[in-house]
């Protein structure tokens, strides 16, 4: 893998060899730390800017190779745009920036921003979208440390697209320069785990699936043990004991075997009610008979990013030690069409005891939830349960990649969820639910179908059939089939397993569920 970048925390000073960036509004004018450090070169910025027509846009980026008056090998200007963009200013996505801008270099960040608070918990968010920004999937490359696309060309030219450009994320060192590094160094601590987190969500849904099975999912959560999770791994054997007959149908026509994972962590008080997070873990999704177009199939390595989340999540939780008490559980099977697998028309029990008639083997995901979601109900009791999945390409049609479509049961923890969106960039958009919906699930040989009728509110038909399981426990369903792979690229995100829902989910924990 990659070579993790390093990063440290220090007052502000000038270095004597490296990158050294700075940050200018769209004005230009540096903050009052960045042009006393700089000196007398920092009249460089306006005259570089000048020949180079940068503007100091939002990321926008101008790279001065060997600046007169200064000992360091470039002076990186980032713009972090006018009066709007600093008012609603991601610190994460800025640091992503300028990591991607010094990639596999040495750099001196003066954390100084024009007209913008830039304390301990905003550098921290710096540090955090960097350390994003660096991660690159490339275990299986046998040549790594290529040089990228455009690297070696002059550096003097400004990019007011932003730092987009194709680069080596291998190593690298920054240095965060400012005014308390103490403090920002015990904040970027915390979201190290939460980085690590993301990380590892990233890397399962980017692992492909003939390495990647249910067995090495289900041992992949068991190594939380060693950040003080408790784990729990359910085989065939005690799912079937159990009764998880719907997440054993959709399995039973692959040769590897089911597993389940509960994953607990014990951060609150002894009588508090658990808070419960629900992942739909498909390694591989073929569409079983009802077998999927061969065109694109190869992305359904990343239909169990639902699953990868809740590992990444709880993760993150144990490491900076939440005061929550939260369980995490995920089924893990794979979808494939042998002789064994399961058939249209087909009628299965699930735990609950509502019987669904298996319409389209390719809705396999809201059979796995199910079962899930009935078990952890009965056995733990939850405050609420949030399930997530890559459940339908409905949703994509209705949202694109921008947001998760967002199915709850109760307003206040929709609202809440909306908003740890907003502030995490990790959005969500809350779509309907309704008995209308519910006629359209309606079977005439079982209580329920798995599919609606053709194409019509598929997303929205999906999350009604997991309602029926949820009874009156407040609930949330986020589908994730356009965030959590395949998702646009964005400043902290370059790979195809995105590790969206770790940062968002975390951010609900930490902002209304932490005693």
């Amino acid at each position: 893998m990659a070579e993790p970048l390093k990063i440290d925390f220090i007052s502000p000073a000038l270095p004597d060899s490296g990158d050294l960036v700075v940050f200018v509004g769209d004005d230009l004018a540096l903050g009052p730390v960045a042009a006393e450090t700089l000196g007398e070169a920092a009249s460089l910025v306006a005259r570089a800017a000048k020949s180079e027509k940068f503007k100091g846009k939002w990321k926008s980026v101008m790279s001065i190779a060997q600046p007169a008056g200064l000992a360091v090998d470039r002076l990186v200007v980032v713009g972090i745009g006018g009066a709007k963009e600093r008012a609603e200013l991601d610190f994460a996505l800025l640091g992503g920036v300028v990591a991607g801008r010094t990639a596999g270099r040495t750099a001196t960040v003066i954390c100084d921003l024009p007209e913008v608070a830039a304390g301990p918990e905003e550098v921290a968010e710096i540090s955090l979208g960097a350390r994003l920004r660096a991660y690159a999937f490339d275990r299986y490359k046998s040549k790594k440390g290529k040089k990228s696309k455009g690297e070696g060309k002059s550096e003097s030219k400004a990019d007011e697209k932003g730092g987009d450009d194709a680069e080596d994320m291998t190593g690298g060192r920054l240095s965060l320069a400012c005014a308390d590094p103490s403090a920002t160094k015990k904040a970027a601590k915390i979201r190290e785990g939460l980085a690590e987190g993301v990380t590892l969500a990233r890397d399962l849904v980017n692992e492909p699936a003939n390495v990647l099975g249910p067995v090495e999912f289900a041992d992949m959560a068991k190594s939380l043990e060693k950040v003080g999770v408790e784990v729990e791994i359910l085989d065939e054997k005690q799912l079937a004991k159990i009764g998880m007959r719907a997440l054993l149908g959709v399995a039973q026509g692959s040769e590897r075997p089911a597993r389940v994972a509960i994953m607990r962590w014990n951060g609150g008080g002894k009588k508090d009610k658990p808070i419960a997070f629900i992942g739909k873990g498909v390694v591989f999704d073929t569409g079983g008979i009802s077998i999927k177009p061969a065109g694109g199939m190869e992305d359904m390595k990343g239909d169990m990013a639902g699953a990868a989340c809740v590992v990444g999540l709880m993760h993150a939780l144990a490491s900076r030690k939440a005061k929550a008490n939260v369980i995490g559980a995920i089924g893990l099977v794979e979808n494939m069409p042998d002789g064994r697998a399961q058939r249209p028309g087909d009628i299965v029990e699930t735990l609950s005891g509502i019987t669904v008639e298996v319409i389209n083997t390719d809705a396999e995901g809201r059979l796995v939830l199910a079962d899930v979601i009935t078990y952890v109900r009965d056995r733990f009791e939850p405050a609420f349960m949030i399930d997530l999945a890559t459940l339908t390409g409905a949703i994509l049609v209705a949202l694109g990649n921008e947001h998760a479509g967002l199915f709850s049961n109760d307003d206040t923890l929709a609202e809440r969820l909306h908003a740890a969106g907003l502030a995490t960039g990790e959005k969500v958009w809350r779509m309907p639910l309704g008995p209308a919906y519910d006629k359209m699930i309606e079977s005439k040989v079982a209580d329920i179908k798995n599919v609606g009728g053709g194409r019509n509110a598929g997303s929205i038909t999906a999350a009604q059939f997991l309602k029926r399981f949820v009874e009156d426990t407040p609930w949330a369903h986020l589908d994730i089939a356009g965030t959590g792979m395949g998702a646009a690229q964005t400043e902290i995100s370059r790979t195809f397993g995105s590790g969206y829902g770790v940062r968002l989910l975390d951010r609900l924990v930490r902002d209304h569920y932490e005693g």
